[in-house]
């Protein structure tokens, strides 16, 4: 047996970012799937420990973070990991939409979204 076979049967890796529980849990139901392994971290300092680590397909990040803004660590991501796929998510500032897109998020999702709009938006990167 190949290695392409096991390849293709690899679950893909997503990384959310997000400090408020209610939320992470809120995601994690809603992303649920066989495909996509989910792991989770609080802060941007965790998520470049994790980061340096691991190599996600897809980064699900909020904007507002205890320890700096997401819209600011889309560039870093970018710069160093280029392939990894990026969702923004707020619901505090709609015109962060404009710097998250201009700073290389591949969506942007004003919260509050829908199951479907968030799981179709991964899925969609994934592919």
């Amino acid at each position: 047996m190949g290695n392409t076979t096991i390849e293709s049967k690899e679950t893909k890796k997503a990384l959310i970012i997000e400090d408020e529980s209610d939320m992470c849990l809120l995601l994690n139901i809603m992303l649920n799937s066989d495909e996509v392994e989910l792991d989770h971290v609080k802060n941007l300092t965790q998520a470049q420990e994790y980061l340096a680590k691991e190599n996600p397909s897809v980064v699900i990040l909020d904007n507002k973070l205890p320890d700096g803004y997401g819209v600011d660590f889309i560039s870093f991501i970018k710069k160093n990991y280029p392939s990894i796929k990026i969702i923004m998510i707020s619901g505090y500032d709609a015109s962060a939409e404009d710097v998250a897109i201009h700073n290389g998020a591949d969506i942007f999702l004003q919260k509050p979204f829908t199951k479907d709009q968030l799981f179709k938006s991964m899925m969609g990167l994934l592919n």
